[in-house]
Formats: structure tokens, sequence, C-alpha cells
């Protein structure tokens, strides 16, 4: 029985089975309710391919509906032709029209579905609507995101890169209308342009012009992507594609594109798009397109990435099927015939479309939202992509609601940096100056240094050790033509020197003692500084005077020593004069006898010179006046001698010990305020700037006195003023950077500097605007600084290199004692003492000569023998008593013991000396 009934149940299924095969029987599709959807496409298109598979795809999932396309093909642009099939599928009763892809079209067939309530979803951009104008109530969706949402992130995107100056090129009316949209949200401080590119023509010149204004180093292309490499190729071409450029392709398909020919190249490619191509969902979807198509399309080629005109094609299908799905049960979707130009409308088209308003899906664009008012697309995301070598990179991410986020980190970013300048040769502009740079000597005769290896410096140091020892760069030295640091002429707007090199980005980096002004600061850019300092004062040390011999003569005027010495013998005979008038100054020679017959006066010339001489030396005398008026004349000679001693004294002090002549200069306030000494600086410098435009009294003061000088006190180098200074005799003041002074002061110890530092500002490596290598040198600059290499840098070039120091010289104007005294000082001293000393052998040998002839006279010796007799005796140091010598007289015996003892002693020792020296 069982049996029977299996056979009976297989038998059943087969023929069940065979009459579904062939359409005997309904199918689980026949029995789904079909919706029929409208389209208009140009034909042969991925987009419809992309919109139909959407269709299919909700069919199979859904188990109540079956969505049928209801396709109509018009020529792209054509609005008639559009606002025809309108009418055609209206006739057809469809739920919903999607399409056009084109804006002119689209909006008549807008008009349509208005006019017959039947919801119109586009995939199109299209400008807001103009201010003031009232907003019509929406006849559909508009998946494409909302322009002036759009031209917000483009104008968040252009301040977060912080370009100031920037050109817009578009090759379409819309393009304009697409820009115009962005400088709504510009900053008006921004210097941009706008220009119109020609599609298929030869639009070099138009680069050419661009590449002209050296600020122009942004662009924004908005057109095709099918254009946009014809338009980088033709900027390639006239060297607009290289470094320091940014290129911003507003299409989002261009992530699509080739563009390995620009991989190589320095200038940054920047696009955006709103979907993911890597994405699961996206890849599913392109393999339906690939597989399933539709028989009555025939696309030429099969398409390798998604667009986004047919991503968002089937977010549209997704979104008219997600809400006829979530539709409520009471909610009956019935599609109607209507025809054109009558009164018919499909009475639930607005709450139909409401619904798809208020029914947010998510597609292959992400999260799709509408605003009920205008129904534009509000939320939606955009990822910006970078061209690189392995072609276009997430670098971040944008939302209306959460502005940027930063998608890889700054390693990530320092290593596609450094791959894109692995291949690049940095030019380095600077100029000749010591310490900074100078011409290298060869180590060996015959030698011929090149490259980079003619120089030597500070600045070749550092820019080594930045570039090629940290960043592991290459680079060339260029020398500016001029050696000028820039300056800017009002007349022609244009920078020389370093500065106008980098703006004419003829060098990528510019170093050397360049300082940081505000003036260069809105011409080129600066790194953090290497080196602070600020504007000093040099000036030529004070030169001692040329010793004299007879120096400690100069407290006292000729007049006055003449004076002096006329005082001397006028008191001397004046006190001799009154010695002899005064009765005290007449005394006993013999104080035993007490009635003397003869009275002596001491004070004759000799003892008078003798007294008045110990007072003034401040040494005394043992002799001294007794009577009143010459010991009143004694008392006004002592006080006379008391105060010129002690002037004396005082001015020999000073004399002496002074070897700098009188302060001249100690700050910049006495600078200012004298007229001898001439000042100056290096001519358009930052020297010059900050004197030219300070707001400080004292400074407007000097820069009127420096423009006014004649002749010129302008120089046009630092060696030139350092020159003047040193060749003026303390004539001229040079105010330069106080790091320069160092320098100077450790080769030549003559200068010095005066005061302080005037300002605070410091030395930077400059480079043009937007430079892609300011992070990288400003890090790596920063790593020098903490390890010390900096300091060590600077030592090794400010240290002379002869070893010589100058710290330990003196002389400056702020000494106070003039150190030591040499024998050209007091040498005079021992000249007099040697004249005296010898004035003084000079009278001993006349005495000693007198008296050998008045011992010859009265011994009746030979003036020969009295000669030999005395000088033997008074070289006889160990004799320290000499016998008294009477002379011979007729009433004397002249056999007396004594004379002759005397006389045949001396005899007895002329006699030795004489047999001495004849031996």
């Amino acid at each position: 029985m069982l049996k029977e009934w299996g056979k009976y149940v297989v038998a059943v299924t087969i023929v069940f089975t065979f009459g579904i095969s062939q359409g005997a029987f309904p199918s689980r599709e026949l029995l789904k309710k079909s919706i029929n959807v409208g389209a208009i496409f140009p034909s042969n298109t991925v987009t419809e391919v992309a919109f139909a598979s959407a269709l299919q795809r909700a069919s199979m999932e859904s188990e109540k509906y079956r969505f049928v396309l209801k396709p109509v093909y018009v020529p792209y642009g054509d609005s008639y032709a559009a606002s025809k099939a309108a009418c055609e599928l209206l006739g057809s009763g469809v739920i919903a029209i999607f399409g056009p892809t084109d804006r002119i079209s689209a909006a008549a067939v807008e008009a349509r579905c208005r006019a017959a309530k039947v919801p119109h979803i586009q995939a199109t951009w299209r400008p807001s609507p103009e201010r003031g104008i009232e907003k019509p109530i929406p006849a559909g969706a508009n998946v494409y995101p909302d322009s002036t949402a759009f031209a917000f992130f483009m104008s968040r995107f252009v301040k977060d890169s912080d370009w100031i100056a920037y050109a817009l090129l578009y090759d379409e009316d819309e393009g304009l209308l697409r820009l115009q949209e962005i400088l709504k949200h510009a900053d008006p401080e921004h210097k941009w342009t706008l220009r119109r590119l020609t599609p298929g023509e030869d639009n070099r010149p138009l680069f050419k012009d661009l590449k002209n204004d050296t600020r122009m180093t942004k662009v924004i292309i908005d057109c095709a992507a099918s254009r946009v490499l014809e338009y980088l190729r033709q900027a390639k071409e006239v060297n607009y594609f290289e470094d320091y450029m940014s290129y911003v392709l507003s299409s989002m398909d261009v992530p699509s594109l080739d563009l390995k020919e620009l991989t190589h190249g320095l200038s940054n490619v920047t696009c955006f798009r709103i979907f993911d191509h890597e994405d699961s969902r996206s890849r599913s979807y392109l393999a339906d397109w690939k597989v399933r198509g539709t028989p009555e399309v025939n696309i030429p080629h099969t398409p390798q990435e998604i667009s986004v005109e047919a991503a968002l094609a089937s977010d549209a299908a997704r979104l008219i099927t997600d809400a006829v799905e979530s539709a409520p049960d009471e909610f009956q979707i019935e599609a109607k015939t209507l025809e054109c130009g009558t009164e018919d409308q499909w009475e639930i088209g607005e709450e139909f479309l409401n619904h798809i308003l208020t029914n947010p899906i998510t597609g292959i664009t992400g999260n799709i939202q509408f605003d009920n008012t205008t129904g534009e697309r509000t939320n939606f995301d955009v990822t910006i992509m970078e061209l690189s070598s392995f072609g276009f990179n997430r670098i971040s991410q944008w939302n209306p609601e959460s502005d940027f986020i930063n998608l890889r980190s700054e390693h990530e970013v320092a290593d596609i940096r450094k791959e894109k300048w692995q291949n690049k040769t940095f030019k380095i502009v600077t100029r000749i100056g010591p310490p900074f740079l100078v011409m290298a000597k060869p180590k060996e005769e015959g030698v011929e240094l090149t490259g980079n290896d003619r120089y030597e410096g500070y600045s070749k140091d550092l820019i080594h050790e930045l570039l090629k020892e940290t960043l592991n760069l290459n680079y060339e030295l260029v020398i500016v033509p001029g050696n000028a640091y820039g300056s800017y002429n009002k007349e022609t707007k244009q920078w020389d020197g370093l500065i106008g090199y980098l703006i004419d980005r003829k060098a990528d980096l510019a170093i050397c003692d360049l300082t940081i002004t505000y003036e260069r600061r809105s011409a080129v850019d600066f790194t953090t500084p290497f080196m602070t300092l600020g504007i000093s004062i040099l000036y030529l040390k004070a030169t001692a005077p040329e010793p004299e011999l007879f120096s400690f003569l100069n407290p006292f005027s000729v007049d006055v020593w003449i004076y002096m010495a006329a005082a001397y013998l006028a008191v001397s005979v004046f006190l001799h004069v009154l010695a002899r008038l005064a009765p005290n100054d007449w005394e006993n020679p013999h104080p035993c006898d007490k009635s003397p017959e003869e009275l002596e006066n001491i004070w004759h010339v000799k003892n008078s010179c003798w007294l008045t001489m110990g007072s003034i030396m401040t040494q005394g005398s043992d002799i001294l006046p007794k009577g009143y008026s010459t010991r009143w004349i004694c008392g006004m000679w002592w006080f006379f001698a008391l105060i010129m001693c002690s002037s004396y004294t005082a001015n020999l002090a000073a004399f002496l010990t002074k070897t700098a002549m009188e302060v001249t200069i100690k700050d910049v306030e006495e600078l200012a305020g004298q007229t001898k000494v001439k000042y100056g600086t290096l001519a358009k410098g930052s020297t010059y700037s900050f004197f030219k435009r300070s707001n400080v009294s004292t400074y407007q003061k000097m820069w009127a006195a420096i423009e006014s000088a004649r002749p010129p006190v302008f120089v046009k180098s630092n060696d030139e003023g350092v020159d003047r200074v040193r060749k003026s005799k303390r004539g001229y003041a040079f105010m330069m950077e106080s790091t320069t002074i160092e320098y100077y002061m450790a080769r030549y110890c003559d200068l010095m500097q005066i005061g302080g530092l005037l300002d605070s500002k410091g030395y930077g490596i400059a480079m043009p605007f937007d430079s892609p290598y300011r992070t990288d040198v400003d890090n790596a600059l920063l790593k020098l600084a903490e390890s010390g290499k900096l300091i060590e840098l600077k030592n090794r070039w400010w240290t002379n290199p002869d070893g010589d120091s100058c710290t330990e010289e003196g002389g400056g104007d702020d000494d106070s004692s003039g150190g030591e005294l040499g024998v050209e000082n007091v040498g005079g001293v021992f000249v007099v003492l040697g004249i005296g000393c010898g004035v003084a052998a000079g009278m001993g040998i006349f005495e000693f000569l007198w008296n050998v002839r008045e011992v010859a006279i009265e011994q009746k010796m030979t003036p020969t023998e009295a000669f030999w007799a005395e000088l033997t005796f008074a070289l006889s140091f160990w004799e320290t008593k000499k016998p008294v010598q009477h002379s011979r007289s007729p009433s004397v015996a002249s056999g007396s013991n004594n004379a002759s003892r005397a006389s045949s002693v001396l005899r007895s020792a002329a006699d030795l000396f004489q047999n001495v020296f004849k031996k």
C-alpha cells in the first residue's frame, strides 16, 4: 500500500514540475505583484545596466513584488525628447521615473512628474535655488550630494589645506556653476582666479599664464573625468606640473582613472569619491553588472570600476524598491496611467514621495537621507584621495557632522613624501659671507674643487646635517646673484636676492644669516629659528696712549713745573736772607763756651735749599730754623708742599693707570645723543628695515641721522662695515646682528660690542609658500637642536681658527682700570734716578779730586802721590777711621812724630797701590 502511495507522489511531482516548466502552472515569480518603474537613459550605457541590475536583485529578494523596468531611450541633452519620454512612461503606468542623467533634460522630466504627482528620482548635480526665490515643493528625490553641501565641503578642504591663493579651471557651464558655489563659501581674503579650459584644444598658453603668477600653485579643475589626463598632460608640458603644485580634481570618477604616467611627478594630485570601490557591496554589484546585465542593453565594453553615475543609479533603484517594500500594508501602491496635458494626477503620489524621502537606505554610496523640503541628499561621506606611485590612496574622510578625519599616520605621510623625493636633488640658494659660507681652500695644491665641495661654513654644515644626514636627501648649493638677502622693489613689485629666488621657484630652500622679518614672512615661509639673536652695535676699542718716558710729569703742566722750580729757588733764597736778619738764627758754635766771642749762622744758601728740598719731598730735614720769621716762611712752604704733593700723587695715579681714552659711548642712548660718531647699517637688510619701521623715538631719531648722513653710512656687506669701523678711529659704529658681531670680535681683538640687544629675532631657513618640505625640515631642525648639534656647529665656526682669544684683552669703554703699569709708563722715573746718580757720581769725583789737591799742597806731595794715596784709602773698605792730616808750618817742628807717621803711611799706601797697578 505504501509503495503504491509513493509511486503516486513521485508521479504527481514529476507532472507538476513538468507543468511549471512548460507554463501549465503559475510559478512563484508569476504570483508576485508587478511594479512598473520608468527610466530614461541614453542608449547603451552602464547606468542602465546598474539600474536594471538593482531592480532584478530587489525582485529576487522580494516575496511580494516583481519590479519591471520600463526604459525609454533619448539622446543625451535632448530635453524635448526627454519630456516626450516622460509622457510616454506616465501613460504606461509607472510608480516613479528615474533619469535622465543630464541636468537640463532632468528639469524637463521633473516638470512633467510634478504635474502628475509621480515621484521623479534623479542622480545628477543641480545648483541650489537662488536666494530670495521661494522653493517649490519637491517633485522627487535626488541621490546626488546636495550642491550646497558639497561646495561647503570644498571650501572646508581649501581652508583646511591652508590655501590662500588658487586657480579654478572649468570647461563647461555646469563647472562654472559648481565653482561659483565653492566661491560663495571662500574666505574673502583669499586670492583666486577663474579661467575656462577648451576641451580638445591647446590650453598650454593658459597654463603658461598661470605659471607666471608664482602664487598660483594650487589649482582646482572641474571637468569630466575623461578629460582630466588631457589637461594635466598639457600642464606638464609647460612645467606647470612640477614641485610645489597641487591639483584638486572635482570629478568623483577620477579614482577609477589610470594616471600612472603622472605618479613620478612631484605635483600633488588630490581627488574625491563618495563610495569605496573596494567595499564588498560595491564589488558584489559590479559582479552582477558583468554577469547579468540585460539582454536589451549592448555595452561596448565591460566596466572594470564602478562609475559614480552607475553607483547613484543603482542606489536610486534601491531607493524605489525599498520604499515599496517598506510601505505600510494599508498603503496600496497601484500605478495609474496618466496623460500629459490633462489634470490627471496620481492620488497617492505625494504620500508615496513623502515615504521615499523619509525612508533612509544604505546603498553603494553610503547612507542616503533627504531634506523633506527640497528633496536633496543631505548626508554623504567624502573620501579624500591622493595620487602616489601605487595609485590613489585614502588620506582623510569628511562628513557634514564629523568634519575631517585623518586616515593615515604621520609616519605613513613621511614615508610617502620621502619616496617621492628620493630622485630629487634639492636646490639650496645661499650667499657668500663668513662664517655662514666661504669659498673652501683645497687641501692639496693643483686640486680643483667642484660641486658642494667648493664651499664651507656654518650654512653648508647645517644643511648637510638636515638633508643628507637626517633626511637622506641630495642637495646642491647655489650662490644667489648679487649676494643679496632680498628686498622688495615698490616700483617693480618684485623681490630680488634670496627671497626673489624662492618666489620664482628657482630653489627649494634658502639658508644663511637670513633674519625672519614680517616683510619677508609675507613673501616666503620660514622654519623655526635655528639661531636667536638681536641687533647690537659694533665699535672700535679705545687704543691705549703711546707710553711716554717722562709720563710722570703729566700730572702737572710745564708752566706749573716752572713755577714750582722758581718758587723753590725763591723761597730758599728768601729763607737765607731772613735767617741772616733773624737774631735767633745766630747760634753759639761752641755750646760749652758760655761767653763765645763769635756767633755762627748755619742758614747759608746750601742749607736753605736742603730744607726746602726735603720739605717738598716730604722727607723733612735734620736742621730747623729758630727765628719767628724763618719758621713762618717754613710753615708756608710746608703748606704749599702738602697741597702740591697731594695733587701730584692723585693725578699721577690717574695718569699712570689709565690705558684707555675717556669714555665716549656705553649704549644706544649715548650713541643717539651725540653727533661726533657716525653710525650705519647694511643697505636693504633686516637691520635697515628695523630702524626704518621702528616706532621707538630713539630709533626714529637714529634713522633720521642715518638717512641724512653725508657721506652715506650704509655699506654693501658686513665685511665692508667691519672694515669701516676699524679704519674710522672710533668715528664710526656699525649696527648688525649680535651673532655676526661675536664672529668678528673673535677674530679682531680691537673690536667690541656696545650695550645690549636692541631687539630679539632669529635666523630661519626660508622656502616658498606651501612647500611640501617644511614639516620634514622643521622636524629635522628640532632634532638637531635637541641633540646639541646646533651649538656644536656654532662653536665650530665662531671660534677663531688660529686659536687666539680676545676675551682677556682690556681697553673697552666699560673698563674702570687700566690694568698693570709697565716699564713704559714709569721708565722716566728710572731715568731721573739714573741721571741723579750720575750727577752725584760727578760731584763725588769732583770733591775727591779737590781733596787730593788740598792734600798734595798740605803734604808737599805730588798730585799723583796724593791721588793714589787717597784712592787706596777710600777703597780700603775695612778702614772705618781716617787720621787727621795737619799741614806743615814753620812754627811747628818738622820732626813731629804724628806728621811723620801720617806721611809715611800715605807714602807706603801710595807705593803699594802703584805696585799693584803696575803688576
